[in-house]
This record gives C-alpha cells, sequence and structure tokens, in this order.
C-alpha cells in the first residue's frame, strides 16, 4: 500500500527531519537512510515499523543537525607547531619572510571546527525525542495507507459480489439440469452406437455415466462460495488479512480453472471465463492491501 508521511523535531541543540515513503509490496521490505552516527537507531527503527506495518516496501530517511550554532573554533596547537617547524627548516634553505598570522591560520588543520559533546543524558532526551517522532510519523502513514485501505475494501467486495453472482449462475443454468445432462448424454451415446454395432452398450453407459459425474462442477462451485465467505469475513476484520486475501484468490482461480476444463456446454465455459476475469482483477487488488 502507498503512502507518505515526514515529521520534524528539535530537543536541544539538534533539530531532525523524518520522512517515510510507502509503496506495493507482498511483504514487508524496510529500506532505512540515515545520517553519520546515528547507525545505532536502526533496529529500534526496524522494530517500531514492524508494529505498525505488515506489508510493504517501506524507505525511511532521517536527516539531521545542530541549530544552535555552539561550535568553536579551537587552534590546533600540534598542527600549527608542526607547521612553523617546517617554515624553519625551509629558512636554513631559502631565504623567506616570516609568514603572516592569517596565512598560518589559513593552513588546513591550523583552526578546527569543533562541536560541543554531548552528555549521555542529553543523547538519551534527544534519541527519546527522535523516537516519537518517528512514531508520530508512522501514525500518519497508517492514517494514509488505511484511507486507501477503504477504498480497495469497498473495490474487493464489489468484485466478490459479482464472484458470488457469477457462481449462482453457472449453478442455476439450463444445462446443468438432471433431465439436460440426461438428454445430452443419450444422444452422445446413441450417436456412437448407430456408428458402431460392435459397442457394449451397458458398458457404454457406464462409461457416460463416469463422465458425466466427471464433468459435473457442484464440488468446484461450492468451494467457490466458502472462499467468497471466508474473504468477505477477512476483509470485515480489523487485522491484516492480505496475504491470506492473496491465498484464497490462488484458491479461486484454481476452482475456476477446474470449472471450465469441465465445463461441456457453452453458458457455462463463458461463465467460467467471466469468472476468473473478475478473480484475476481481484489478484490484483488483494497483492495491495495489508
Amino acid at each position: 500500500m502507498t503512502g507518505f508521511a515526514s515529521r520534524d523535531g528539535v530537543a536541544g541543540p539538534a533539530a531532525w527531519h523524518w520522512e517515510l515513503r510507502s509503496v506495493n509490496s507482498r511483504g514487508l521490505d524496510i529500506r532505512l537512510r540515515l545520517p553519520p552516527g546515528f547507525e545505532a537507531l536502526e533496529p529500534r527503527i526496524r522494530a517500531a515499523i514492524s508494529q505498525h506495518l505488515a506489508r510493504g516496501s517501506v524507505a525511511v530517511n532521517l536527516s539531521a543537525k545542530r541549530i544552535d550554532g555552539g561550535s568553536e573554533i579551537r587552534l590546533n596547537a600540534t598542527a600549527l607547531s608542526q607547521v612553523l617547524g617546517a617554515l624553519e627548516a625551509l629558512k636554513s634553505m631559502v631565504d623567506v619572510a616570516p609568514p603572516r598570522a592569517e596565512a598560518l591560520l589559513g593552513i588546513k588543520g591550523v583552526l578546527e571546527l569543533v562541536e560541543p559533546e554531548e552528555s549521555e543524558q542529553e543523547a538519551a532526551a534527544r534519541t527519546a525525542a527522535m523516537l516519537a517522532d518517528l512514531e508520530h510519523a508512522l501514525g500518519d502513514l497508517v492514517a494514509v495507507r488505511t484511507a486507501e485501505g477503504r477504498r480497495l475494501e469497498q473495490i474487493v467486495l464489489d468484485q466478490l459480489l459479482v464472484i458470488e453472482r457469477l457462481r449462482q449462475r453457472i449453478a442455476g443454468l439450463p444445462a446443468r439440469s438432471i433431465e439436460a445432462v440426461r438428454a445430452r448424454l443419450k444422444e452422445q451415446v446413441g450417436r456412437l452406437l448407430e456408428s458402431n454395432t460392435n459397442f457394449d452398450e451397458t458398458r457404454l453407459y457406464q462409461e457416460a455415466a463416469l463422465l458425466a459425474t466427471r464433468a459435473d462442477v457442484e464440488e468446484e462451485l461450492q468451494r467457490i462460495g466458502s472462499h467468497v465467505t471466508a474473504a468477505r469475513e477477512l476483509v470485515a476484520a480489523e487485522a491484516p488479512a492480505g496475504r491470506r486475501l492473496d491465498f484464497l484468490a490462488q484458491e479461486l482461480n484454481r476452482e475456476a480453472n477446474t470449472l471450465c476444463s469441465k465445463a461441456n456446454d457453452e453458458e457455462t465455459t463463458r461463465a467460467g471465463l467471466d469468472l476468473k476475469a473478475v478473480i484475476d482483477q481481484m489478484r490484483e487488488q488483494v497483492q495491495n492491501v495489508e
């Protein structure tokens, strides 16, 4: 399921920005992008996401910076001493003018930008605040995904209604009545007996009855009805149901394939193909459902 959420936060001299993106995926795939120094947050971030989401490809981006201007510029005495030593060595070889102070300070490493050290208590407070903002962002993401899920819910329910109507249509076709099956078999057996007098009539009727039994789609229709009922219950439940709906869609497709392979009249074949088309559409939708 798709969604986007972001959240900004501040604690002491630190500021951060969370950005979460979610797209469709059969499982839960978490991809993190953290700034240097924040790698230790990864297990806690993954745990927080797993508590809220069960499916989707989730990209999490965290950016952080200092905002208080508390950085200090310090003179690196060791680096300056090495530079002066190098100048003295140079004077022994060539005649050079004394260096200017600003030139010395401009040498890389002589001046350093030092960030103030963060105490353990400050670091713990910052981490707690950052993770709290992540929870808020996850809540926003879940809300967006839930709204999309409500729209998909109605689509899936409509598709299940079409599947049920097609099942009822096939169950009520005149071609499936006992009289119609008996007449069709009688006609087929009659043609065979007319074309070849060597047939064992008793055996032939036994084979015809067996063929009629194999062509019966009553079991497939019952299982399709059972799967439709189970799918509706999953849609109505509050728990994540995407994977189970995906499994039921596969089972529905299997029953529809069997039904089409058994069909021995045009109306059943046509309705079976319509059934397969709707089930395929449903399978595409439920792969996006958590």
